[in-house]
């Protein structure tokens, strides 16, 4: 599970999350994306509700559970079908849990320290966030540098005409959220999304 997660992050590059307190909204966007070709996406869990998002989400594609802070809502998330977990912090009790379910699991980190801790613990992809605040991609390239078997996504106020610099600059993937779909319509979302993978395929 683990080593297909890596996989198909590393092959799509690109992973949008989804923000909304609206489980109708965000079963729409996502339905959006994965119309655009997107076949794995992040739900955050803004509230309970959200697992129904989830639920029906994972139908159509993969789908990970952000936002995860507490073992409850762990358990809740992969109830509701998540295939990955994925969390703000670093948390032994995640990595744990994630363990025992053989469910993927996801830390944010932000500094070196962090994300070297995290590669010790065996997590398989390392979050670096807020990465537009801690330099962009000039900060992806200098953390790489001296550890460059980092599996990293850098996320935070990314755009998405910045993801393909990102990989270049070393990311297996990266992750875009508000970008993605504020202020747009589904078929525009979906054409975002087609835009990117396509830029990113070429």
């Amino acid at each position: 599970m683990t080593e297909n997660l890596i996989k198909l992050l590393s092959e799509e590059k690109i992973f949008p999350i989804i923000r909304s307190k609206e489980p109708q909204k965000a079963i729409d966007t996502a339905k959006a994306l994965i119309d655009g070709g997107i076949k794995i996406l992040e739900i955050n869990v803004e509230n309970p509700k959200i697992f129904e998002a989830i639920e029906e989400v994972s139908k159509y594609a993969r789908v990970c559970a952000g936002g995860i802070i507490t073992s409850m809502q762990a358990d809740a998330a992969i109830m509701s079908g998540a295939k990955i977990l994925s969390s703000p912090i670093f948390s032994m009790n995640l990595l744990k849990l994630s363990k025992d379910k053989q469910i993927p699991f996801i830390a944010g980190t932000t500094t070196a320290n962090e994300a070297y801790n995290a590669w010790k613990s065996r997590i398989p992809f390392i979050k670096i966030y807020p990465i537009t605040a801690m330099g962009g991609t000039m900060y992806v390239e200098d953390l790489l540098r001296p550890m460059p078997f980092l599996n990293i996504m850098p996320l935070g106020n990314v755009k998405l005409e910045e993801v393909c610099s990102y990989i270049d600059a070393g990311a297996k993937a990266v992750g875009v959220g508000r970008d993605f779909y504020d202020g747009y319509s589904y078929t525009e979302i979906t054409k975002r999304a087609q835009k990117v993978i396509k830029e990113l395929k070429g």
